[in-house]
């Protein structure tokens, strides 16, 4: 577990700082997609602590997160389709700055 959880918190960092950076630059579609990918690496850590693996895709994580942890599913259920969103539309402030607030929650509910 320990070279996954190393490279997961490593991520993690790294998305939180160029998602910031973007955020700051008004970079919002840049923004969106490194807070959702904070987002998914936290949830892949939460994971791998609790049950001994990384989820391979999407539709796992997901699937895992919808059968165990309804808390953090409700999470990424909203923030899914932002996501997809940051590939055909423009977004703006208010939905990184919700994204980077649900890292947050994400990082709260997991380190409970």
């Amino acid at each position: 577990m320990g070279d996954k959880e190393e490279i997961l918190k490593d991520n993690i960092k790294e998305y939180i700082d160029f998602g910031e950076r973007a955020l700051n630059e008004k970079k919002f579609n840049s923004a969106t997609t490194l807070f959702f990918k904070a987002i998914s690496a936290r949830i892949d850590l939460f994971i791998l602590k609790k049950e001994g693996f990384v989820p391979s895709s999407h539709t796992h994580r997901f699937r895992i997160v919808q059968e165990k942890y309804p808390e953090i599913y409700e999470i990424i259920d909203k923030d899914f389709p932002f996501y997809q969103d940051s590939y055909t539309k423009k977004m703006n402030k208010e939905v990184v700055e919700v994204l980077k607030e649900d890292a947050e929650r994400i990082k709260e509910i997991s380190e409970k």
